[in-house]
């Protein structure tokens, strides 16, 4: 039997939509106001979900506790307060779209999993904005 245990978080960043190969025009007209060269921010909202059966003697598919730890230390502690495009490594050469920001996330949690565990990523930009990644 499947069950998918969630956790919520939150992180404050900058960051800036742009390719460095693009004109300051190009970017503007693809990104608009995104784009623009002084960065804005977001106050995003995460949602990490893993799915898996249920532990015969624990009745867990993962300790909750241990999946917190986990957000904190690869996506709280190093994406809280930054700049996504100066201060994270990932983002040096990576557009931080709230797509990328996603696939990036899934990456930095899943190895820290069982790997028979499932996971999905939904990350919200704004209220209203939000992209879902579960690794396909």
């Amino acid at each position: 039997m499947k069950v998918t245990v969630s956790r919520k978080a939150h992180f404050n960043a900058a960051h800036r939509l742009y390719r460095k190969d693009w004109s300051d025009e190009k970017n503007e007209a693809v990104f608009g106001k995104c784009s623009n060269p002084n960065f804005h921010g977001h106050n995003y909202e995460l949602i990490v979900s893993v799915t898996g059966d249920i532990d015969k003697e624990t009745g867990y598919v993962i300790d909750i506790k241990i999946l917190k730890d986990i957000i904190y230390n690869e996506v709280e502690e190093p994406f809280d307060h930054k700049n996504l495009n100066i201060e994270v490594p990932e983002f040096k050469d990576l557009n931080p779209t709230a797509e990328n920001i996603a696939v990036v996330i899934y990456n930095k949690i899943k190895p820290n999993l069982p790997p028979h565990l499932e996971l999905e990523i939904t990350l919200f930009e704004t209220p209203r904005n939000f992209v879902t990644y579960s690794g396909k």
